[in-house]
Order: structure tokens, then C-alpha cells, then sequence
């Protein structure tokens, strides 16, 4: 196994490949966050969350500005006509580029109220996007424009573009974070990284079941992510968790066995898989954008 990989159990070693290595595509950023992959031109496009910035890496030429200002954006999508779909702390909103290039808010805000701060989200087959709300872009000063909390906690939320409807789905979080189907859409896995700024928080993955494509039930607690905090995460088509942690990537199996862990040199805080085969894992940490290439392909990106 490659030196950047630490083998745990052994369905491990399926996923990865004997000589695959990580791979530091580029760096610069204030903190890097929210990658979302591009495969009509093999580009990488992702938040450079503190430094107000949205960024893009391709093959072909190396990094560039995308937006700046971006109103603090964090985690970022794609839907179903492949518009980029996005998190702003800054607007408190989830917003949507238009095909025309333009920038659009899809909501702001739940019962009359203004969002916390949007941190990530997930586009469901149905077109339904379900995000996170944790308060972050208005409690931390580099993450968004501050403000006043109007929500009476930090929530999941479905939203319907189609209807505009919005309604929230977990309410049982301290801070919920990153997000993720598995792949038949049946399960929610759900990231609170409380721990972050509160003493004693949870830093845990929990996992839901979704009813009727509406709703979820009975939660429970998938793993404890140690050491730091879970943030991004997505899922491969056998159901394995992929989630970012302090040191690493950590790989979890759907019976929250821990398979491994990707070793990161800088604080992992999101992926995404892309490629032309969707198995190549793109890793945001610290100042830098990652990649590295495995046996198993993703079901998001």
C-alpha cells in the first residue's frame, strides 16, 4: 500500500490502488473548502471559504479565479442541468449560476426568517437540495458577514426549487455540516462539527433514514470521528462513507466499521470524487487542493 494510506481492515486494500499516490494540484488559498467536479472539461472548481474567493483547477491551465468576492461561499454542487449550485454564508442563502453566468438566490430564508449560514449541501435525484444550516457565517468573522441569528437552531433543510418550498429534516444536531445520500437515497449521513468552537460538542457522523424522499427518522449515531472534526464527506458506490478529519480522509464501511484513512498533510475539510470514471478522490485541506486515484468510484459529485 502507498505510504499515504493506513490500513485498518482489509476491505481497505479493494479501494485503493497499489501504486497510487496523493497528489497536491495546487495551494494559495485562505482554506480551502466545498470542491464540486467539472468532468465537460476535467476542471475542479472549489471555495477558498475564508478568502471570499471561488477558485478553479484543470489539467490544462493550472488555477484560476472564478469569483471574488464570493460572498463566502462553502459548499458547493452540481444539479440536474449541471448549474452550479452553492453556499453562502455571506448571503445566508443558497444561490445558483445561472446557464446565462449570472448569479441567482434560491432561498434566504425559512418562516420569514433569514438562514443562519448555509455550509453545504446535496442536489437528490428528484431535484431537491438539502442543506445544512450551522450559524458559522455569522458567528466566525472570516466566514461570512456576521448578523443576528434569527432561526431557533441549526437544522437540515429540504428545498424545492420547482415549489419553493423549505422545510427542515433534522433538528436533533448541535451543528450539522456536510452531507450525503447513500446510493439508493435510502440513508442521509449528516456531519456535526460542534466541537469546533464548543467544549465537550459532538464530532460525530450521524445517519438517518429518508421517508417517502421527504422526510428522514430514526437517527443515530454512525461514527465518532477522531482526531478533530467530521466536515465534507461523500459516499462510493458499495456505500462506504468517505469523510474528512483532522489528519486525513477517513474511510468508514455502511456498518460504521472504519476501513482506513487517507493521510492528508494539511487539515481536510471536503471532497468530492470526479474523473471521467468518478474515481478519482479530489481532497480540499488547509491552503491546497489534493487528489489521488482509487479502486472504487463515487455516486456523488
Amino acid at each position: 500500500m502507498p505510504e499515504a494510506i493506513e490500513i485498518y481492515e482489509e476491505r481497505m486494500r479493494a479501494l485503493i490502488r497499489p501504486k497510487a499516490s496523493l497528489q497536491k494540484l495546487a495551494n494559495g488559498a485562505a482554506h480551502s473548502e466545498g470542491p464540486v467536479y467539472f468532468h465537460e472539461d476535467n476542471s475542479v472548481v472549489w471555495s477558498d471559504a475564508h478568502g471570499n474567493r471561488l477558485l478553479r483547477w484543470s489539467a490544462s491551465d493550472n488555477v484560476s479565479v472564478l469569483r471574488d468576492p464570493s460572498d463566502y461561499q462553502s459548499g458547493n454542487y452540481r444539479d440536474l442541468e449541471g448549474r452550479l449550485v452553492a453556499c453562502s454564508s455571506g448571503l445566508r442563502a443558497i444561490i445558483r449560476r445561472e446557464h446565462d453566468g449570472e448569479w441567482k438566490i434560491l432561498v434566504d430564508r425559512y418562516q420569514g426568517k433569514h438562514l443562519n449560514s448555509p455550509n453545504d449541501l446535496v442536489v437528490k435525484s428528484d431535484g431537491t437540495i438539502w442543506f445544512t444550516d450551522p450559524p458559522y457565517g455569522i458567528t466566525q468573522p472570516n466566514q461570512g458577514y456576521g448578523g443576528k441569528q434569527e432561526q431557533t437552531g441549526s437544522y437540515v433543510y429540504r428545498f424545492a426549487p420547482a415549489t419553493r418550498e423549505i422545510y427542515p429534516v433534522v433538528t436533533d444536531m448541535v451543528c450539522p455540516n456536510g452531507l450525503a445520500f447513500s446510493p439508493d437515497e435510502r440513508l442521509l449521513y449528516v456531519s456535526d462539527t460542534a466541537a469546533f468552537n464548543i467544549s465537550g460538542g459532538p464530532h460525530h457522523i450521524r445517519v438517518y433514514e429518508v421517508v417517502d424522499g421527504r422526510y428522514v427518522t430514526n437517527g443515530r449515531v454512525f461514527a465518532v470521528i477522531e482526531p478533530g472534526q467530521p466536515d465534507g464527506l461523500r459516499v462510493d458506490e458499495h456505500g462506504n462513507v468517505f469523510t474528512s478529519s483532522k489528519d486525513s480522509v477517513q474511510v468508514y464501511a455502511p456498518d460504521g466499521t472504519r476501513l482506513g484513512k487517507i493521510l492528508v498533510p494539511e487539515i481536510c475539510a471536503n471532497l468530492t470524487f470526479g474523473g471521467k470514471e468518478r474515481d478519482r478522490l479530489f481532497i480540499t485541506a488547509g491552503k491546497s487542493l489534493y487528489a489521488i486515484d482509487l479502486n472504487t468510484r463515487g455516486v456523488q459529485q
